[in-house]
């Protein structure tokens, strides 16, 4: 029962995330990707700590392709500077996770987790930032 629950949930997840991303402009769509990396962050210390390796591997393995994602999406021809600290960013998650996994080690997500906590922080602020100095411009 539990497991045609899971299935059936994350059938919902992926349907509202697929209907959700053909409305959504860049930044929500990035918004939509961390939000997803966050929670299968989440996901994979809750497995790590009930010593579910198979899901922990899962959570894992959906957190590095969102990491691959968001690397493979940097412009590099806009804002250089920025995009390559992100890209050093996610390169770095990804072999941390790698780590995590290997050792079972929860703290790594916990580290990572913070790290991508705080680049969402600023990614969640930023329709705010723009509409400011929006408005600032046409003052």
């Amino acid at each position: 029962m539990k497991a045609k629950f899971n299935r059936g949930a994350a059938a919902y997840r992926n349907v509202q995330t697929t209907a959700a991303a053909q409305y959504a402009d860049s930044i929500q769509l990035t918004q939509m990707l961390f939000s997803a990396l966050l929670e299968s962050l989440a996901e994979a210390e809750g497995h790590i700590n009930r010593n579910d390796f198979e899901k922990k591997a899962s959570s894992l393995s959906r957190a590095n392709k969102i990491l691959l994602g968001l690397q493979g999406s940097l412009d590099f021809n806009k804002g250089k500077d920025l995009s390559m600290n992100l890209s050093d960013i996610y390169e770095y998650s990804i072999r941390r996770l790698l780590h995590a996994s290997l050792k079972n080690d929860v703290t790594i997500v916990q580290e990572i987790k913070g790290i991508i906590s705080d680049i969402d922080s600023a990614w969640q602020g930023l329709p705010t930032a723009l509409a400011k100095q929006s408005i600032a411009a046409a003052s």
